[in-house]
C-alpha cells in the first residue's frame, strides 16, 4: 500500500494529536493506581512523543514499577487491558526509530562496508562500468521507487542500497570525464561522512564550534592564495554551489553601489546593469532573474576566438548604457569558462571597473584551483584586484560535492548586506564572543559543514600536495592535446587550450574527404551524440559534447582526476574511434 493511501483524505485536526489524546487518556487511567511517590511519576511526566510514552509505560508495567492496589479489582483489570493494548502496539511495526543503538550497529556496518566495497572500490576500478544504462521506463521496473505505509526490513533496505549503487553513474570512475567534477578523494569522503554523522548546522558558534573556526581558517588561507592584500584581509563564506556564490557577488555589488535597495528594492531606482561574457556560466543570468534584475539587464559581452571576454566590446557597451541613463553595476568575469576553459583578462577588466566605478566579480569556480600551482596561477593574473571571487574546491581540487566558496576583499559587506539580526538565533548577550556567530551574513539559515571535507583533504595533502595534483591534471591535458593533434580523424577546437578542458571533433572516415561547408557541419553535428550514446549503453566511458554558437557538436574532455595516466588518455581516443569509425 502507498503511504498516501493509508491516510484519511479529510480530517479536522492532526492525526498525531488524536493519537496523543488516546495515549494520554490511558496514562491518566494508569496513574490512578500509582502511589503518591511512585518511581515512574507518570502523573507529572512531560513527554510529548506518544511512542516514548507507550514504550516507557510498557517497560514499567513489566518491571512492576507501577504497583496495583491489592483491594481494587477494577484497577487490576485496567492494568491488564493497558498491558494487552501496549503489547499489541509494540509488536506492530508502526514506529521505526532511526536512532543509532547496539541493535542497529550491524546494519550500519553492513551498509558502510557495502558502500566501501561497491561504490568506492569497485566503482572506481577501471575494469568496471562507468554506468549500467537503462531507459527511464526500464529503470522504473527494475528499482523499487514506491513509498509504502509499512516499514521495510533491514534486509530489503540493504538490497535497495546495493541496487542504488548498481544503477547509479560512478562519477569517481577514472573514465568519467563528463563534468567539471570527477574522482573520489578518500580524505574528502571521510570528512563528508563525519559531518553527516555529526549533522551540524554552521550558523552559530554554540552549535558548531569546530566548524565555525575551521571556516574562518580555511577562507582566510584561500584569500591569501588569491592574493588579497594585508594578509588576505576580507571575508568569505561557504555556499551551496558556485551558482549561489555568483549570486552573492551580485548581491554585494548591489549593496555597495545601491545600498538603499536592501530596504526599498529595485523599484524606482536607476537601471542597474550586469556585464558578463557570452561564454560565462548561465548562473549569472539566472541569479539576476532570481534577484529581480531581469535578464534584459544582463549584458553579454562578445568573446574572442579563444573564448575570452572582448574588453573593447565591454567598454563600448558600458559607455552606451551610461549614455542611456543606466548605472553599470558590475562585471562578472570568468577564470576558466565551462566549455573552452578560457580565462578572461582580469587586469584589463579591473581597469575598466575602476574607471567606471563597477564591482568586479571573478567566477573562478572551475579555474580557481590553478591558484595553488606556481606553474599555472599566472592564468588568473589580476584576480587579487577582484572585489569578490567564486572558487569551488569540488571542481579542480576534487573535494567531494559540494564545496563552494565566495571570497571578498570587503570585510563587512556580507554582514551589512544580508543581516536581519534574528533574535531567536543571533542573540547579542550570549556568554561568548558572538562575532563567531557567522550565520547572519548568509542568505541560508541551516547550512552544511562543507568546510570539513576540504580541510581534512588539505591537511592530508598539504598545499604542496594540492599543487602536485593540479600540475598532474594540466600535464595530462597537455599530453592528450598532443595526441589529438597527431592522430588522424581528430581535430582540436582550440589549438592551445588554457585549462584542462580539451575540446575536439572526431571525424569518421565517411566525412574526411567531404568538402567543408553547411552539409559537412550538419553531418558532423550528429557524430558526437551517436558516439556518446554508444559509450553510455556500453558503460565504457562518459564524456560530454556540445555545440558553441555556429560550431557543430564537439567533445569536451575535462580532466581533474590526478590518478589518470597516459594510457588512460590513449584509451579515451581509442574508445571514441572504435565507436565512431563506421558512422
Amino acid at each position: 500500500m502507498l503511504a498516501s493511501k493509508s491516510l484519511p483524505t479529510q480530517y479536522s485536526e492532526s492525526i498525531f494529536k488524536k493519537h496523543l489524546k488516546s495515549v494520554d487518556k490511558e496514562l491518566t487511567g494508569a496513574a490512578t493506581v500509582t502511589t503518591a511517590k511512585t518511581d515512574i511519576g507518570l502523573s507529572t511526566l512531560d513527554i510529548t512523543c506518544a511512542d516514548v510514552k507507550v514504550t516507557a509505560m510498557k517497560s514499567n508495567l513489566q518491571n512492576g514499577s507501577i504497583p496495583p492496589t491489592t483491594n481494587n479489582n477494577n484497577n487490576n483489570q485496567n492494568i491488564n487491558n493497558i498491558k494487552a493494548k501496549m503489547n499489541d502496539t509494540i509488536s506492530t511495526p508502526n514506529f521505526v526509530s532511526g536512532h543509532p543503538d547496539l541493535k542497529l550497529e550491524n546494519f550500519i556496518r553492513t551498509c558502510v562496508d557495502e558502500i566501501i566495497k561497491t561504490a568506492v572500490l569497485a566503482g572506481t576500478n577501471r575494469a568496471s562500468k562507468v554506468v549500467e544504462w537503462h531507459a527511464p521506463c526500464e529503470l522504473k521496473q527494475l528499482f523499487d521507487f514506491e513509498l509504502s505505509a509499512e516499514p521495510e526490513t533491514n534486509a530489503k533496505l540493504i538490497e535497495l542500497l546495493k541496487a542504488t549503487i548498481q544503477y547509479s553513474v560512478k562519477t569517481g570512475h577514472p573514465y568519467f570525464i563528463n563534468q567539471l567534477y570527477s574522482g573520489v578523494d578518500v580524505y574528502a569522503l571521510i570528512g563528508q561522512w563525519l559531518t553527516d554523522a555529526l549533522n551540524p548546522s554552521v550558523y552559530t558558534y554554540e552549535v558548531a564550534p569546530i566548524f565555525t573556526l575551521m571556516e574562518e581558517t580555511v577562507l582566510a588561507e584561500m584569500r591569501r592564495i588569491v592574493g588579497y592584500p594585508n594578509d588576505g584581509y576580507g571575508d568569505g563564506i561557504f555556499c551551496p554551489g558556485g551558482s549561489i556564490a555568483n549570486g552573492y557577488g551580485i548581491s554585494c555589488a548591489r549593496y555597495k553601489y545601491a545600498p538603499e535597495t536592501k530596504k526599498r528594492g529595485l523599484l524606482g531606482g536607476k537601471q542597474l546593469i550586469i556585464f558578463t561574457s557570452e561564454d560565462a556560466h548561465y548562473s549569472v543570468e539566472k541569479l539576476a532573474m532570481f534577484m529581480g534584475f531581469g535578464s534584459d539587464n544582463v549584458c553579454k559581452i562578445a568573446t574572442n576566438k579563444l573564448g575570452k571576454m572582448d574588453t573593447e566590446d565591454l567598454e563600448r557597451k558600458v559607455k552606451q548604457y551610461i549614455n542611456d541613463g543606466a548605472r553599470p553595476l558590475m562585471v562578472s568575469a570568468t577564470a576558466g569558462t565551462t566549455v573552452l576553459g578560457a580565462f578572461d583578462d582580469l587586469n584589463s577588466i579591473a581597469d575598466i571597473c575602476e574607471k567606471y566605478e563597477m564591482w568586479l566579480h571573478a567566477d573562478a569556480a572551475w579555474g580557481g584551483g590553478a591558484l595553488v600551482s606556481k606553474k599555472y596561477r599566472h592564468l588568473l593574473k589580476g584576480i587579487e584586484r577582484a572585489d569578490s571571487v567564486t572558487w569551488n574546491p569540488h571542481k579542480l581540487l576534487t573535494a567531494s560535492q559540494q564545496c563552494s566558496t565566495f571570497l571578498t576583499r570587503h570585510k563587512d559587506i556580507l554582514s551589512s548586506c544580508h543581516s536581519t539580526n534574528a533574535t531567536y538565533l543571533f542573540q547579542k548577550d550570549k556568554f561568548y564572543d558572538t562575532s563567531y556567530d557567522t550565520g547572519d551574513k548568509h542568505i541560508q539559515c541551516g547550512r552544511r559543514a562543507d568546510v570539513y571535507k576540504f580541510w581534512f583533504m588539505w591537511k592530508a595533502k598539504g598545499t604542496n600536495g594540492l599543487e602536485e595534483h593540479v600540475n598532474r591534471a594540466f600535464e595530462m591535458s597537455e599530453y592528450i592535446t598532443e595526441l589529438i593533434r597527431a592522430r588522424p580523424g581528430f581535430e582540436l577546437v582550440l589549438e592551445r587550450p588554457e585549462c584542462t578542458n580539451v575540446s575536439f571533433w572526431y571525424i569518421p572516415p565517411s566525412l574526411r574527404n567531404m568538402e567543408r561547408g553547411d552539409l559537412f557541419n550538419e553531418k558532423l553535428n550528429a557524430i558526437a551524440p551517436k558516439i556518446k550514446e554508444g559509450m553510455i549503453k556500453k558503460g565504457s566511458m562518459m564524456i560530454t559534447y556540445q555545440p558553441l554558437r555556429q560550431i557543430p557538436n564537439f567533445f569536451r574532455l575535462v580532466l581533474q582526476n590526478s590518478s589518470l595516466t597516459q594510457e588512460d588518455m590513449k584509451y579515451f581516443l581509442d574508445e571514441i574511434e572504435s565507436l565512431g569509425c563506421n558512422l
